[in-house]
């Protein structure tokens, strides 16, 4: 990411909010220690299936960035992988919900799926300092709509009723700093603050200032109504 506009006050927003989060978990963990598993050397939650919004997805790319050029391209076949089999898993759900099956089903389909996760290395996250929300989160009840749920590995009971974390309003304030962020640079594309992508297509992206639809001189002539998935844009074989 080669950007000459201003991330960094949304960047900030962002990190404070995550503090947030953190502080949630730790009072959680420090509240229910037989309940709360999350220790080092677990990795369930890498294996999870969940995407990013925007203000998340930039964030982590402007971080992977700053990686050593060989660790990035290692973490880049790896994100390859996965983002193949992500897209062949959400193919099939896809398929199942025309077919007639409940969104609560779908959920609980995709909580079973697994797809490694391409930061994941020796068993430690190489962003583990800017792991995105659903990340800091994994292991305590959350509760998706009327729903909560929390990770296998955990000590909670079924049952049993919990404090839980609202996923939901989470998920409503990073759409909204997402939308600042769209609104802030200055971006053509009313839609661009709704796209969400996997850690794998965050990571392969180059958010440059043609995919967000920024204008720039005579390069923005040519750009499209709306943003074109950029699918692999980092080519396999090309460290540059």
């Amino acid at each position: 990411m080669s950007l000459n506009i201003g991330l960094n006050p949304y960047f900030l927003k962002y990190e404070q909010l995550m503090q947030i989060v953190d502080n949630i978990f730790d009072k959680m963990k420090n509240d229910f220690q037989k309940e709360v598993n999350c220790d080092n050397g677990c990795t369930d939650c890498c294996y999870a299936l969940f995407d990013l919004t925007l203000i998340e997805a930039l964030y982590l790319n402007s971080k992977f960035q700053k990686l050593d050029q060989d660790l990035k391209y290692r973490i880049l076949v790896e994100a390859d992988k996965a983002d193949r089999k992500t897209y062949q898993i959400k193919k099939k759900l896809f398929k199942s919900q025309q077919q007639g099956t409940t969104d609560e089903e779908i959920l609980k389909t995709a909580a079973r799926e697994k797809v490694r996760c391409p930061l994941l290395d020796s068993d430690k996250c190489v962003l583990y300092a800017h792991r995105p929300l659903t990340c800091r989160l994994y292991g305590l009840p959350l509760k998706m709509g009327e729903t909560a749920v929390t990770c296998s590995m955990s000590g909670f009971e079924p049952g049993v009723q919990y404090p839980t974390v609202d996923m939901q309003r989470l998920h409503f304030q990073l759409a909204n700093l997402s939308q600042e962020l769209a609104l802030g640079i200055g971006s053509k594309y009313p839609e661009l603050h709704i796209m969400l992508v996997p850690v794998s297509m965050a990571l392969l992206t180059d958010y440059n200032e043609e995919y967000l639809g920024i204008k720039t001189g005579k390069q923005a002539e040519n750009l499209e109504d709306k943003p074109e998935n950029p699918g692999r844009q980092w080519v396999l074989g090309n460290k540059e």
